[in-house]
């Protein structure tokens, strides 16, 4: 089987999304297409990990997950997450590593995520987008394998996973 559509138009063109309608012998898929997207598992000195609790209208709940946003136009993943963990945290600097870069939904979304650990963060002032309204939470390192339960992310579950199985602390 061939990795190519016999054929692919644009059916919708967003500010965010688009939708492409691919043609794959006799079947039509949907697809649709995001810049990619980056989240951060942030430890500060005090082993304490960072979360944002922020309205997701999609499920209609505010869900607490890790600081995380879309890539911009030619934007690295890495500065993609260091813009957004200061815009949304107000949170900078550290040592950062990589965990991993997955597909979020590969059934019908190219949205590619890349996973990232900063530790040792510094707290600053945050700068977060007028539409953005989001609560920052806190939880030491030491009580995230007990707490798994609250979260409804899927981001940050493998994020937080990831995270507690290369800590080094």
């Amino acid at each position: 089987m061939s990795l190519e559509p016999d054929s692919a138009r644009r059916v919708y063109e967003g500010s965010l999304l688009a939708l492409t309608v691919e043609r794959w012998g006799d079947n039509e898929r949907e697809i649709v297409e995001h810049p990619g997207a980056v989240a951060i598992v942030a430890v500060d000195r005090d082993e304490q990990v960072t979360l944002v609790r922020q309205l997701r209208e999609a499920p209609r709940k505010r869900l607490l997950e890790l600081p995380a946003g879309t890539a911009e136009e030619g934007e690295a993943p890495l500065e993609t997450a260091r813009r957004e963990l200061q815009e949304e945290c107000g949170l900078t600097g550290g040592e950062w590593r990589e965990l991993a870069a997955f597909w979020t939904t590969p059934g019908f979304c190219r949205e590619r995520m890349h996973l990232f650990a900063a530790e040792g963060v510094e707290h600053g002032e945050a700068s977060p987008a007028a539409d953005e309204e989001l609560e920052l939470v806190r939880w030491p390192v030491a009580e995230i394998g007990e707490r798994l339960h609250e979260i409804e992310d899927a981001k940050t579950l493998a994020g937080l996973l990831l995270y507690l199985r290369t800590h080094r602390g």
